[in-house]
């Protein structure tokens, strides 16, 4: 793929510095130095301590990214909620895992994602996921269909600058309306579960009061740092487990996965610099709790 930008500063800078104020990653600008694509000025191939000039047209080519066969094609179905050329936008159903694993190689999102890039035609076959969710929580994930996507984003994925809304349903009635919890995480040791503990990692969820009964307690919770399991440690922490969630203790009376669904996402598209926002409807298991608006 080639992409390219007009260097609109008047003073001179380098290609390399040039395009890391662009957003491209240090790591992806060293591939292409060792021979994974080229740089052009003014559309001549040049070297990335080349000058750049007021006006100047750089562009970078990368080579295709071929497909990696240690992953599995799958050519089962993915529920598709934004594409362009840069991005892919899915929403995952409860019970499907992100990434391939020791218990599961064959069918991953990430399987079905490669099969369906394969059915395009697309020139790019390793997809790059972005956001993961755990395998029995719904909902919206970013896929960066092509390397230089996922470098250009990840400043906004180190600084938590994309939103990631989710609707959980919790066991029991919150009081508070609003809350934010600012409490480290970390592993449970032998165990696949995390905790709140001091020397866990720094971990900032904030939720909103969606609707109670005297069984549950809707939220709409936004994720301020990205830790595995975060939202289902951080509402147990509290005393109010997912419904479903049987590894942290939730009941499993009105639903059998956790109650948690990736509800909508927004981020600044680096190439066009304007803002990509999306949203994925409940699941019926969670939208039959909830009952008609």
């Amino acid at each position: 793929m080639k992409n390219t930008w007009i260097n609109q500063a008047k003073q001179p800078t380098t290609i390399k510095r040039f395009l890391q104020k662009q957003g491209v990653g240090h790591r992806l600008i060293a591939d292409i130095k060792h021979g994974q694509g080229n740089f052009f000025r003014n559309g001549k191939l040049v070297e990335s301590a080349a000058t750049v000039q007021e006006n100047d047209q750089i562009s970078i080519e990368l080579m295709p990214e071929k497909k990696d066969d240690e992953v599995v094609t799958s050519n089962l179905p993915i529920e598709i909620i934004y594409e362009d050329e840069n991005w892919l936008i899915v929403n995952k159903p409860a019970g499907l895992t992100s990434i391939p694993g020791p218990t599961n190689r064959v069918d991953t999102l990430l399987n079905r994602i490669k099969g369906y890039l394969i059915q395009q035609g697309a020139v790019d076959l390793r997809p790059h996921l972005i956001l993961r969710l755990d395998r029995f929580t719904s909902g919206l994930v970013l896929v960066a269909k092509h390397r230089l996507a996922q470098s250009m984003i990840s400043t906004q994925v180190e600084h938590h600058l994309i939103e990631k809304i989710y609707t959980a349903i919790v066991t029991g009635q919150i009081k508070a309306n609003h809350q934010v919890i600012k409490e480290p995480i970390g592993r449970v040791p032998d165990s696949p579960k995390r905790a709140v503990m001091a020397t866990g990692q720094t971990a900032i969820t904030e939720f909103w009061v969606q609707q109670r009964s005297p069984e549950w307690t809707a939220l709409r919770v936004q994720l301020h740092t990205g830790r595995t399991h975060q939202i289902r440690v951080h509402l147990t922490y509290l005393g109010y487990p997912l419904l479903g969630d049987q590894l942290y203790g939730g009941p499993q009376k009105l639903i059998l996965r956790q109650a948690l669904h990736a509800t909508s996402l927004k981020f600044m598209d680096p190439f066009t610099n304007q803002q990509v926002a999306v949203r994925a409807p409940l699941p019926p298991d969670m939208a039959n709790i909830l009952g008609p608006k």
